[in-house]
């Protein structure tokens, strides 16, 4: 009996000792995509924080139609042109660990076509922002102002959709450090260009919109160069006619992650229209929603390179055939993304009275974010660990399902207490961020349950038959 106990007191830090190591192993390869996934993510969302950073100087009025466009009018946008491209972070991340490198050249060209006529599609949401904005009850001054500005930035909706495709094609094969390297010499450039349309020159909004596409062109232009130039000789062998071939399959899964996706960005969206439709002190209110939105979102996007790493880790172990291996990358990566959270949240409470003055001057407008600090910080808490349960959810091919639980936590849930909570108890802004709250909680709560349930065996067998199915008979055959 003694010498039982002695063997199993040897097992338990044999156990811990392998247990670390795995740890540390998982973390050097999450951290090798997350890392610079992170600051491209970053470096791009900048492009639009400098925009408002500059814009904010102009004036209150400029300040809240420029806001209103990037998280009602782009978000829009961006996120079903994401979601469109988002399949690709499943086939390619799959194809990938399966060894079939061979598909990910077709996927890219079938997910530009599908983004491009996607851009085409949301046109006349931009050309009709001012006309859209009115319907929804808000402000003729801001909607106006907002409406010109959205029609000059609409090359940036069509920047959009050849930029995601490349993003997925590249960090499927954990080529993530040449985006990081593009996007910050391009917002470099782009806070120069800024300096000069709209501060030394005075072109106002129309040069900072000017400035917008210039850099997004710019970004994409440096990819292609990339892509093209001999850096994929198994990946990407030029263009092909068989793109057209088997679209059908390829759009269906675009579809359901643009739902799963479109769902989340417009649950923001929509809470910058309900804070529009509070009859006192509009423009303020808005403006410090939108401060807020920005931080969170510039936050957001420090997850959302935790999202991309887990997304690549979990798709390759899975069309590699290690379940095993993908379920422990989710909780390490869960753990690091969270802690990243956790610093966040205290900066934002520690410096919730002085975080509005990087955006405006105006005393009443840095009173009133000043008010949702607490709120702001518990958002970016919540937000530091959804993003990598959806970046689960998109490796292992769940977005039809994710949707699903979206609309039901968001719109079921979220808007509906905000707008009680804002309008009929009369708390205003409060109300309608503390509503948005709910919903996300729910929301995560719902998506950790999921995971704790999954069969991860099971999602390996599913993703060799999804390479398969969703690839198209094509594929399959230059496979075997």
């Amino acid at each position: 009996m003694a010498g039982d106990d002695m063997e199993k007191g040897g097992l338990e830090p044999l156990k811990m000792q392998k247990l670390g190591y795995r740890s540390w192993e998982e973390s050097k390869k999450m951290w090798s995509i997350a890392g610079p996934a992170i600051l491209t993510s970053v470096l791009q969302f900048s492009i639009g924080f400098v925009t408002a950073a500059f814009v904010g100087r102009l004036g209150h009025v400029q300040l809240a139609a420029v806001s209103v466009v990037q998280t009602v009018v782009e978000s829009f946008a961006y996120g079903i042109l994401l979601g469109m491209g988002s399949a690709l972070e499943t086939l390619c991340g799959q194809a990938v660990g399966a060894g079939q490198m061979h598909m990910l050249g077709i996927y890219l060209q079938r997910s530009w076509i599908i983004t491009g006529v996607t851009a085409l599609v949301l046109t006349p949401i931009y050309v009709f922002t001012s006309h859209i904005l009115k319907l929804f009850r808000q402000s003729n001054e801001i909607s106006e102002v907002a409406g010109r500005y959205c029609i000059w930035v609409i090359p940036q909706l069509f920047a959009y959709a050849l930029n995601f495709p490349m993003q997925k094609f590249f960090q499927s094969q954990s080529r993530v450090w040449v985006m990081a390297i593009i996007s910050g010499a391009v917002l470099a450039f782009h806070i120069l260009l800024n300096w000069a349309l709209v501060t030394k020159l005075g072109y106002g909004l129309g040069g900072a919109a000017l400035a917008g596409n210039i850099s997004w062109w710019l970004v994409n232009l440096a990819q292609l160069v990339y892509l093209v130039a001999g850096y994929f000789p198994d990946a990407w062998t030029g263009f092909s006619l068989s793109v057209f071939q088997s679209l059908s399959a390829f759009i269906k899964l675009s579809l359901a992650s643009a739902a799963m996706l479109c769902l989340e960005l417009w649950y923001f969206s929509a809470v910058i229209l309900l804070v529009g439709g509070l009859k006192n002190h509009t423009a303020i209110a808005i403006d410090a929603v939108s401060i807020c939105m920005n931080l969170e979102v510039w936050a957001l996007t420090i997850a959302l390179g935790f999202n991309v790493a887990v997304s690549v880790r979990v798709s390759n172990e899975l069309g590699a055939g290690h379940p095993k291996a993908a379920k422990f990358s989710v909780a390490v990566t869960a753990a690091a993304s969270a802690l990243v959270g956790v610093l966040f949240m205290a900066a934002v409470l520690i410096a919730k009275s002085d975080f509005p003055k990087l955006f405006t001057e105006k005393p009443e407008v840095i009173r009133e974010t000043s008010k949702l600090g607490l709120l702001l910080a518990a958002t970016i808490l919540l937000n530091s660990i959804q993003p990598v349960l959806q970046g689960v959810a998109v490796g292992a091919g769940w977005q039809f399902s994710v949707a699903f639980v979206n609309i039901g936590c968001y719109y079921f849930i979220g808007l509906p207490l905000g707008g009680l909570l804002g309008f009929k108890f009369k708390l205003g802004v409060v109300g309608i961020w503390s509503g948005m709250l709910a919903g996300t909680l729910m929301q995560t709560v719902v998506l950790l349950w999921i995971m704790y349930r999954t069969n991860w065996e099971k999602e390996a067998l599913q993703a060799e038959e999804r390479i398969k199915t969703w690839g198209g008979p094509s594929e399959s055959q230059e496979a075997s």
